[in-house]
């Protein structure tokens, strides 16, 4: 991706809140912090906005997490439950 494109709003809010954890992490101080946010801001392209977090470490990429399945497990149970009612009350009422 070439760096002369313009940032969108997305982009500045990712470096923002990229900033935010890298001060929370204690690489920055609070007026580093401030005045970075003002440069991400008022970044208007991608080169600007990548010069904000140039000597800053890169965070590590996060993989999204795997569907809770218990819930799923739990729909399977109260099925396989409701089943077996079914067959019980269809059962009770052929053997009346």
């Amino acid at each position: 991706m070439s760096e002369d494109l313009r940032a969108s709003d997305e982009d500045r809010h990712r470096v923002v809140d990229a900033l935010q954890r890298h001060t929370e992490a204690g690489r920055l101080t609070l007026d580093e912090f401030t005045e970075r946010v003002d440069s991400a801001y008022a970044a208007r392209t991608l080169a600007e906005l990548s010069a904000v977090t140039r000597d800053l470490p890169a965070e590590p990429v996060t993989t999204p997490a795997a569907p809770d399945t218990g819930r799923r497990d739990l729909l399977v149970i109260f099925a396989i439950a409701a089943a077996a009612l079914v067959l019980l009350l269809v059962f009770m009422g052929l053997t009346r």
